[in-house]
């Protein structure tokens, strides 16, 4: 898809989202819905998901793909550094960042957003390309509102930190 292609379908499924979330703000649905929206819009993935922070660590939460590691420890791998650091992170050949994780081999580049409601990272949304290079500063820009519409469209009070 062209970058105007990806635009629209970006705004298409931002408002896709925002849809499907106005009649209830169940954390796990919430979650399981938008990882399928993302899913089904993107092509080339391996991996479309969550992970939940626990007040310790992410812990792994609801996604499309092949099974995926369970827990990440804060810092560690580009979802936990992009929790610490409360940072979208776009890596484009994982087999070049240092602190990756392989959960997936067929996982050549991610992006990760952090998940944030009420000023606390509550968690991350993670994607996985099966591409080198896959992601760029659109996905970034329509990951982020994503994210934004899902923390304020959702109560996360059972993964909130106290």
């Amino acid at each position: 898809m062209n970058k105007q292609e990806k635009i629209d379908g970006y705004e298409m499924l931002n408002l896709q989202l925002k849809g499907l979330l106005s009649e209830q703000n169940y954390t796990i649905s919430n979650l399981a819905n938008a990882s399928s929206l993302l899913w089904d819009f993107l092509p080339n993935q391996v991996y479309t998901g969550f992970y939940l922070y626990n007040g310790e660590k992410l812990i792994l939460g609801p996604f499309q793909g092949s099974v995926s590691c369970v827990e990440i420890t804060m810092g560690k791998g580009v979802c936990g550094e992009s929790a610490e650091k409360c940072e979208t992170m776009i890596v484009d050949d994982v087999k070049k960042h240092k602190n990756y994780i392989s959960c997936d081999g067929r996982a050549m580049s991610e992006i990760v957003v952090p998940l944030v409601k009420s000023g606390k990272v509550v968690g991350v949304l993670d994607l996985d390309s099966s591409e080198v290079g896959f992601y760029d500063e659109i996905d970034e820009k329509y990951l982020e509102e994503f994210a934004e519409i899902l923390c304020e469209m959702t109560d996360f009070k059972f993964f909130e930190v106290a």
